[in-house]
């Protein structure tokens, strides 16, 4: 039928209740008899847990129960997981530090959840909270992420002795080393990837519910993908049998990522409501959002590009140290490795390519995938060679991509990537067109006169949407199918 394929406008069907906030939120939902859970929250980068003593918060006005890393150990449920296996170059698996859901000994982060308070309203859990007393024993923190593995740095973790989660590498390191004695000239540069904090319109919420007639729970949560929690929450960290628990994601008010992972706060919403035989529901303020939600980004990268005397690009070679925080969150090992350096051939037409990889902890709000996680940032790797590299050779910067644009498809590049179709001088061009760059001088000289300074810049990007194509994921070891590609 005409107008109904691809291409054709799509309504929005959903826009009318937002806006006359009819809206179904986690927040808005309230289960009978329900009670409210506020987290105690570590003031130390890093800390052993000498006592915890909630003998005066739980003598306080409505609280209906505190519970600590100590109740988790005893009900056996299992810790946080990170979801994704990567091997170091020497084959060894990643270093995984165990990741409780309440602290059991140790504090790792400004934010790590030290007990929970769950009582007849938020405010009376929030006053008893400040009534527990826990013996800190501060230890030396490492939160620089540069020099986080070098001798001497506190241990986070004891599976992690030297702070490094892994040291990974991909593509042809002897082919890499090849092209760059060929060149004619090398472009070097160091970035830095600052770490960002989430912060989306709707903080994070959980409701957890228990039918003790079924023995069957159910989490109301703001997810990004609730069957994944369902798959965690029961599989992994054994809450229930997968057909004894429920996930339920109502309407969410913004995610971009940092709503994907399986997080602390709703874990022990779920296990606490069958503790205390009530609903218990948890709202993050802004506060805790900025301190315990997953960060994103935080790279240290230095960057080689070979150019041979034509302005053509003979190979990269990229090495980049990722901050992972103080836990492995759910996708977190994948990010700065197979969603990064897959990416890093960019639209250019480069014969050799080899990525390096370590990652390590520190004492910092685990960081996880946000806002297209890796892929930005290899963009910002290979754009900003592309850029200094050109002002090097004293050529037009778009024209400098012209010439290393692929051009001919499909086109295997040295990471994995085959990519099967494309025409990057077009896209180029009529952005040229559209943003008028032949009168650029014109303007500049025009916002001189009126104190104003005009830039002008050029990024172009790769985009692996939904993770990968299914053949590139595969051969990575993702074991389910990722089919659409466009």
């Amino acid at each position: 039928m005409a107008g109904t394929g691809i291409g054709a406008r799509v309504e929005r069907k959903e826009d009318f209740r937002f806006i006359t906030g009819k809206g179904n939120y986690t927040d808005d939902i309230n289960r009978p008899g329900q009670t409210h859970a506020f987290f105690l929250r570590s003031p130390h980068a890093h800390a052993n847990i000498k006592k915890i003593d909630t003998a005066k918060a739980a003598a306080m006005p409505g609280v209906v129960g505190i519970f600590t890393g100590a109740d988790i150990e005893a009900d056996k449920v299992g810790g946080l997981i990170c979801g994704w296996m990567i091997h170091s170059k020497d084959g060894t698996p990643m270093k995984a530090g165990a990741h409780p859901a309440l602290a059991v000994g140790k504090v790792r982060y400004v934010g790590d959840h030290v007990a929970v308070v769950i009582a007849e309203s938020l405010a009376e859990a929030r006053d008893a909270a400040e009534a527990i007393a826990v013996d800190y024993e501060p230890l030396k923190p490492v939160v620089d992420l540069a020099s986080a593995t070098k001798k001497g740095s506190p241990a986070i973790h004891d599976a992690a002795p030297d702070n490094q989660v892994y040291d990974w590498h991909l593509g042809d390191e002897a082919a890499m080393k090849a092209a760059f004695k060929k060149a004619k000239h090398v472009t070097r540069i160091d970035l830095v990837n600052n770490r960002l904090i989430p912060n989306a319109m709707e903080p994070r919420a959980a409701i957890g519910d228990y039918n003790p007639g079924e023995e069957a729970f159910t989490l109301y949560t703001t997810s990004q993908n609730p069957h994944v929690a369902r798959l965690v929450l029961s599989a992994f960290i054994g809450i229930a049998p997968e057909h004894k628990l429920r996930v339920i994601a109502p309407d969410v008010g913004g995610g971009f990522g940092s709503k994907i992972f399986i997080y602390a706060e709703e874990t022990i919403c779920v296990w606490a409501a069958k503790k205390v035989g009530r609903p218990v529901k948890w709202v993050a303020d802004r506060t805790e959002e900025f301190l315990a939600i997953a960060h994103g980004r935080d790279h240290l990268t230095h960057a080689e590009m070979a150019i041979d005397e034509n302005g053509r690009i003979l190979g990269l070679h990229v090495k980049t140290r990722a901050n992972l925080g103080a836990y492995l969150s759910t996708f977190a090992s994948s990010v700065p490795t197979y969603l990064y350096v897959p990416l890093l051939s960019g639209q250019y037409n480069i014969p050799a390519i080899y990525g390096e990889v370590e990652a390590v902890y520190t004492n910092t709000a685990p960081v996880d995938a946000y806002r297209g996680a890796g892929r930005p940032e290899a963009t910002f790797v290979i754009e900003r060679l592309m850029e200094v590299a050109a002002r090097e050779l004293g050529m037009d910067p778009a024209a400098f991509r012209k010439k290393n644009f692929i051009k001919s498809f499909p086109h295997q590049t040295p990471v994995i990537m085959c990519y099967d179709t494309g025409d990057y001088n077009a896209s180029l061009a009529k952005a040229m067109e559209i943003h008028d760059v032949k009168g650029f001088a014109r303007r500049k000289r025009e916002s001189a006169k009126a104190g104003k300074l005009r830039g002008l810049g050029y990024s172009a990007y790769i985009e692996a949407c939904g993770i990968a194509p299914s053949a590139a994921v595969g051969s990575l070891g993702a074991g389910v199918g990722l089919w659409e590609s466009a």
